[in-house]
């Protein structure tokens, strides 16, 4: 349920009228958007007379809302969400960069390559620690080893950090060592996970299952800002489907689609979507033509040779010649990279 403020009524007024919804055992969040109040109730409104609400001086109109998610929905939230992570504001006019290796392997290789992308353009470095891996004989990752090579990495560059979590009691070593954590495509519905980094107080990159549908991934940003960890990222990164021709098919429509159903932030994985290098520069494109925020891209110093995901992954190089054309689209946009 959603109540509209009429024009005029104060914070005080606002604040005392959610105190009141809250005696009927709902939770009550008020919004002040620029020139509108709006108060989104949650939880069981069986209880609470649509009529007596109606006849309150303060509202304007009474609103159900018939979607299973409340948080994450815009008619709760009809402004951008903006998360904020050290310098780098995701959600406005800027487009953010987000580069990295599939997997940490060395001290020496992150620091190279985390120079190289922030040269290019990049403002966040991604790379993985933990590595979640169809076949148990795959390489996993260097683990907490891993953690502390990014965290050099971005002392010497200033970049935050990136990596995914594959498990709550890996936790501490995130908080630490990870500005935003990662939730993989395998973990979207790993509810347990979820419920605990509700908790947390760092920025969670949630990446759409391969298998879900928008709702099911609304619904799981909805396990994690239910708990008090409003600062989601949405992230599309391909749908499994019948074609072979890409390692996944990327959801264009899912980008507007999410930009109107939620608030949050969208950001798309041309890497893992298609599965191959030279895919990643027309779907980067594209991505950013459908209304994305960011972009989460594969650069390895050495493809060939890589741990993992060589074939997906763009050299230094690559990265910097695919920035020099993502900036002219983004100001055609109206917007900047």
């Amino acid at each position: 349920m959603i109540l509209v403020l009429k024009y005029g009524t104060t914070k005080e007024q606002t604040l005392d009228l959610c105190q009141w919804i809250g005696s009927f055992g709902v939770q009550a969040n008020p919004i002040f958007g620029s020139d509108t109040i709006i108060v989104g109730i949650v939880g069981d409104t069986s209880s609470i007379d649509i009529n007596t609400i109606e006849n309150d001086d303060r509202i304007e109109k009474v609103m159900k809302v018939q979607e299973p998610f409340k948080k994450a929905n815009r008619k709760f939230h009809p402004d951008n969400t903006l998360v904020k992570v050290g310098n780098v504001t995701i959600g406005g006019k800027q487009i953010v960069l987000a580069a990295g290796p599939c997997s940490v392997e060395s001290e020496e290789q992150m620091i190279d390559i985390a120079s190289k992308v922030k040269q290019a353009g990049a403002t966040m470095m991604r790379g993985g620690a933990f590595k979640p891996r169809t076949s148990p004989y795959a390489f996993q990752g260097l683990r907490a080893e891993g953690l502390l090579y990014m965290k050099r990495a971005r002392d010497l560059t200033g970049l935050p950090v990136v990596s995914e979590i594959t498990n709550p009691s890996q936790l501490e070593l995130f908080n630490e060592y990870v500005d935003i954590i990662q939730v993989g495509t395998r973990n979207m519905q790993n509810f347990e996970l979820l419920k605990e980094l509700g908790h947390c107080k760092k920025a969670i990159l949630l990446k759409r299952g391969f298998s879900n549908t928008i709702e099911e991934l609304l619904m799981s940003a909805e396990y994690i800002m239910s708990g008090g960890n409003e600062n989601v990222i949405l992230c599309e990164r391909g749908i499994r489907t019948f074609e072979t021709a890409t390692r996944n098919t990327l959801d264009i429509s899912a980008i507007p689609m999410l930009k109107r159903m939620s608030h949050l932030p969208v950001f798309v994985d041309p890497s893992h979507a298609g599965g191959i290098s030279w895919l990643v520069e027309p779907l980067s494109m594209a991505a950013l033509a459908a209304g994305a925020d960011g972009l989460i891209i594969e650069v390895h110093n050495d493809p060939k040779n890589a741990w993992s995901d060589g074939q997906q992954s763009l050299t230094p190089e690559a990265f910097m010649e695919l920035t020099s054309k993502l900036r002219p689209l983004a100001t055609l946009l109206g917007r900047e990279i």
